[in-house]
């Protein structure tokens, strides 16, 4: 009986740590996710929002729902940082208090006082997968349908008549002058550009009807003639469908990511039936991202393998360093994503080391350090 009393009694007793534990890991990070992720918005995200409504000319409203559906994207990114805060935090403060000198008195090593928070980290991995495979292609092809739509209303005035809209360069110079006879269902009808953005001559191009599209101005049944200075037709041209790229071409720069718009299996499968219709650049990036979907997640529990024993203050330290590690490690893995993403896009790296290389060198030191921790606490 006093053997059965004394099991069940370390039994509840270990589930209160486990509590505890995860309690307070729990509170920072909340409080963790929701710093990092104010903090990007703050800086990149309201940066791009301004991008957007400068170089685009798309809309506030529309420009703040699209950041708001990247929303996702940046929580994704977010919850390793918020997991590494949580654990380091909490860690250091048990380690500041002593509590963690009791514990091993108890009996109590590193390894089961961090079991909970290595239990956690994998329940964040897996959510972050989820979040990434279900969630974030959705929000993405929303938020570039958004900018497709509104690219396409742009200087479209529906329902007008003779009317005329004028493309002015940045110095205050008429490069274009565009006149409509009537708009009806966002086509426009019986167009005349005039074209005086080339020096030494004028481009006059007329068309039945056309449209704004994210590649430019399409153009049905028309004709384009180039003026030279003295009045004189240098040269016609005539079109049954074309497409005119006046301005920044934005189909590029909302084709990077369509690799975001698909979840693992989806892009398995594209790259499996179009690898060999990309070029070299486009298919280190989808190849990449493939890679990333799943290091990503992981990057959770290899930050915590690091900070679990970094988080371990030594006696002779008496204030909390947890924050300034978890910046550092942040920071430093980071630096090293960025890196080898950007030569495994330029064909430096292979795409598998490009995507797994931080967790690679986390996860090796990280091995390291707790090893080394525990077998000296023990």
């Amino acid at each position: 009986m006093a053997v059965g009393s004394s099991i069940k009694s370390k039994i509840r007793n270990i589930t209160v740590l486990d509590k505890y534990l995860l309690r307070q890991v729990i509170e920072m990070f909340i409080m963790g996710v929701f710093v990092f992720t104010s903090i990007i918005f703050a800086s990149d995200t309201f940066i791009t929002l301004i991008k957007q409504i400068s170089l685009f000319g798309i809309p506030f409203k529309i420009a703040l729902l699209m950041i708001i559906l990247n929303l996702p994207s940046v929580v994704v990114m977010t919850i390793p940082m918020g997991v590494l805060l949580s654990t380091v935090m909490t860690l250091n403060k048990l380690s500041l208090a002593s509590e963690i000198t009791v514990l091993r008195a108890c009996g109590i090593g590193l390894n089961r006082i961090a079991k909970p928070i290595f239990i956690f980290s994998v329940v964040m991995c897996i959510c972050s997968f989820i979040i990434n495979e279900t969630v974030v292609p959705v929000a993405t092809k929303y938020s570039k349908d958004l900018a497709l739509w509104s690219l396409s209303q742009k200087n479209v005035p529906d329902g007008k008549e003779n009317f005329v809209f004028k493309d002015i360069s940045s110095d205050g110079v008429l490069k274009r002058l565009f006149y409509v006879g009537h708009c009806e269902n966002k086509t426009l009808y019986n167009i005349t550009v005039l074209d005086t953005s080339k020096p030494g001559t004028i481009q006059v191009l007329q068309a039945e009807e056309g449209k704004t599209t994210p590649e430019g101005w399409d153009f049905q049944k028309g004709a384009v003639y180039t003026v030279g200075q003295e009045g004189k037709v240098l040269n016609t041209t005539l079109f049954e469908d074309s497409t005119v790229k006046f301005g920044l071409d934005l189909s590029k720069q909302l084709n990077k990511n369509m690799a975001k718009e698909m979840n693992f299996s989806k892009l398995l499968k594209f790259i499996a039936t179009n690898i060999n219709k990309l070029d070299k650049e486009q298919r280190n990036i989808v190849v990449i991202e493939l890679y990333d979907k799943l290091a990503l997640p992981i990057t959770t529990i290899a930050l915590v393998l690091i900070g679990v024993p970094l988080a371990i203050t030594p006696p002779r330290v008496r204030y909390n360093r947890g924050f300034l590690f978890s910046i550092l490690i942040i920071f430093a893995y980071y630096l090293i994503r960025a890196l080898s993403i950007s030569f495994g896009e330029a064909g430096t790296l292979a795409p598998f080391l490009a995507a797994w290389m931080p967790n690679i060198i986390l996860a090796t030191f990280g091995s390291f350090l707790y090893y080394k921790k525990v077998y000296t606490i023990e």
